[in-house]
């Protein structure tokens, strides 16, 4: 169990987060909410040792283990994937490293009657047992499935991290956090980089193989699949919902209707009693009443309402120019880098007011055949654009390719023309960038800030085919209703590149999957395709174990590796622990009473000692103690022998 205790974070005179607290279990599944600058990735960074609180703190076990991803991350290019992502089981070392220190010091050890040995042979037996169980990890196997799992392919793990790019390199440092499994997991926007199939991976990794989950999200689908619990952070505040995020949008609605309830019949007492002591102020048959009143008044603690988005957030694109009937087709289009193909013989044909999606795994071409389409690359085939083409285009970097030197309005400013001109500060207002924050630098803008202003330049100017690579990164969950809203009444064609199947579900018709140097089309929405594609893979998966089942000596041997239930797994391995320890007590009492029987033997060796009878007794006796021990660890020990034997480890 981990507590959040009385914690504050302050800026000067403002509090971001406020004598807050609450308890997270070993197993809580968490989504942290709020708009953007509420304090969640802060609250992440204290939960992960890395800022401090102005009060109060977070108790936890001493040895409680922390994986924490953040949006943004220094990476190493020293190492191929596979070896980056093995530094997950460093620790098996460490534990052996320590497990020969403590072994050695054993060896030098004389006092085994103190109670500092006795600690040592239980720390040794906690060594043992620990690298034991860990042992039993097939580490190549789990590293490699959970490349896989995060879009990887084999013919990746033996390439150097430094070919891949930012967001190839994030996976890596994600698939290094998973494999250590730590007790708590704490993730800051993990599914930025991930494509729908890593995504819904990923998704099924946190709810079924880890510990606490503590996670930012701007992805509903994501944070619904994952977390059973959400912490809303408002105003400094935080409420605690024991349910997942789209329940808690209904409790949070009722919630701020009961506020909004409260607030206006307070309001309502408070200028009554304003209004009275106005009225009788200076009025001496009423001055008790009145000080009664300003007391009263004084009393009284205010009520606050969450804060809601309640800048009007309108996104409204330009009715569209009239296009020719297909604004995009495409012939044989095909596109490699040096000897590695991208995709191969595109064809295909876009027509007027399409909404279409591009998905796929990252790196399979969806970026690419864009910029095909925006000529920024070569390619070979034919690539047509229809007559009267104007095209809007946002790309992954738009959002870091504006000059930072620029403030908010200066950006808009030297792109608008016309009338539009009069107007920037009413649109910059909209953008929730209303008074001084137009004269922000764009440097110091956030992720968001930076992807809405993008958005606001698209604006600008009436175009007839939107081109939208991955425009959700960084947005909040209000934002991207905002601009899903927009789309949806947008009368042009659109394409967008995006992972996140709630933004795309209800706004696209037809969807382009990517994969295996192909594009092929599917009708229908994304929710559909995806289930189409569960489908195949489960009929894929059946002629698998038709292939498997015709083949007899793989099927006995698949069989003989699962002849144990995991409860007869678990008490196979308990009776092994129990066998070790038993041969570790053995060990001991045997060196307690060899040391004994030295020293008697010492003192037999004198003529005074050789003549003691009571002595002589004493030492038969210890050395009959040795042999029944001896005998007590000679049957444990081939006991264990056997179960070694016996035990076939699972594939985990």
């Amino acid at each position: 169990m981990y507590s959040v205790e009385n914690l504050t974070v302050s800026f000067g005179s403002f509090n971001l987060l406020d004598n807050i607290g609450f308890v997270v279990d070993k197993k809580d599944k968490i989504a942290l909410v709020g708009k953007n600058g509420a304090g969640k990735s802060t609250l992440l960074k204290i939960f992960a040792g890395l800022n401090e609180p102005t009060k109060g703190r977070i108790s936890m076990p001493k040895d409680t283990t922390i994986g924490y991803l953040p949006q943004q991350m220094q990476l190493k290019d020293e190492r191929s994937v596979r070896d980056e992502a093995s530094l997950a089981f460093d620790y098996l070392k460490q534990i052996e490293v320590e497990l020969e220190e403590r072994n050695l010091e054993l060896v030098e050890r004389e006092d085994y009657e103190s109670e500092s040995y006795h600690q040592l042979i239980d720390k040794i037996t906690h060594l043992n047992e620990l690298l034991s169980i860990e042992g039993a990890i097939n580490v190549q196997a789990e590293v490699e499935k959970t490349l896989l799992g995060l879009g990887f392919t084999r013919s990746d793990f033996d390439r150097p991290t430094n070919e891949f790019s930012g967001g190839w390199r994030m996976r890596i440092e994600l698939a290094k956090i998973l494999l250590r499994k730590p007790d708590i997991l704490l993730l800051d926007e993990p599914t930025n980089h991930l494509d729908i199939e890593s995504i819904q991976w990923l998704e099924n990794f946190l709810s079924t193989q880890a510990n606490a989950v503590i996670l930012v999200s701007h992805d509903r689908a994501f944070i619904d699949a994952v977390t059973s619990r959400t912490i809303e952070i408002s105003l400094g505040k935080i409420y605690d919902y024991r349910v997942n995020y789209s329940k808690y949008v209904e409790l949070r609605k009722e919630r701020r209707e009961q506020q909004l309830r409260a607030y206006e019949n307070q309001r309502k007492q408070i200028e009554e009693t304003e209004e009275f002591i106005e009225r009788f102020r200076y009025k001496a048959t009423k001055a008790v009443q009145v000080q009664s009143r300003i007391k009263q008044l004084e009393k009284i603690e205010r009520i606050e309402i969450d804060e809601e988005d309640n800048s009007a957030l309108r996104l409204k694109f330009p009715p569209a120019p009239r296009s020719g009937s297909y604004p995009v087709i495409m012939e044989n289009v095909s596109k490699s880098y040096g000897e590695h193909p991208v995709f191969k013989n595109v064809t295909l044909t876009i027509h007027r007011g399409d909404k279409i999606a591009f998905v796929g795994k990252n790196g399979e071409g969806k970026s690419t055949l864009v910029k095909c389409m925006m000529e920024q690359i070569s390619y070979e085939g034919k690539l047509q654009l229809g007559h009267n083409i104007k095209i809007g285009y946002f790309a992954q970097n738009q959002a870091d390719l504006m000059d930072e030197k620029l403030t908010v309005f200066q950006t808009i400013d030297n792109v608008a023309v016309g009338d539009i001109r009069t107007k920037i500060r009413d649109i910059l207002g909209a953008f929730m960038f209303g008074g001084e924050a137009s004269d922000k630098k764009i440097a110091v803008l956030s992720g968001g800030e930076r992807t809405r202003l993008a958005m606001i330049r698209l604006l600008l100017e009436p175009v007839n085919l939107l081109i939208l690579d991955e425009p959700t990164n960084h947005l909040d969950m209000r934002s991207k209703d905002v601009l899903k809203e927009a789309l949806k009444e947008f009368d042009g064609t659109l394409i967008v590149v995006s992972h996140d199947r709630e933004f795309l579900s209800g706004l696209v018709e037809k969807v382009y999957e990517f994969g295996n140097q192909q594009v092929k089309e599917h009708l229908g929405g994304i929710y559909e395709f995806l289930e189409r594609k569960k489908i195949e893979n489960l009929n894929e998966l059946e002629k698998k174990n038709q292939i498997l089942s015709s083949d007899k000596d793989k099927k006995e041997e698949v069989v003989s590796q699962n002849k144990l239930s995991y409860e007869e797994r678990k008490e196979q391995q308990r009776q092994m622990r129990r066998l070790e320890k038993q041969i570790s007590r053995c060990e001991q009492k045997i060196g307690v009473l060899e040391a004994k029987i030295k020293e008697l033997e010492m003192v037999l060796s004198t003529p005074e000692g050789a003549s003691n009878t009571d002595l002589l007794w004493k030492h038969a006796e210890l050395q009959k103690q040795v042999s029944v021990i001896t005998d007590e660890w000679t049957n444990a020990a081939l006991e264990l022998e056997n179960s070694e034997k016996e035990n076939v480890k699972p594939e985990k």
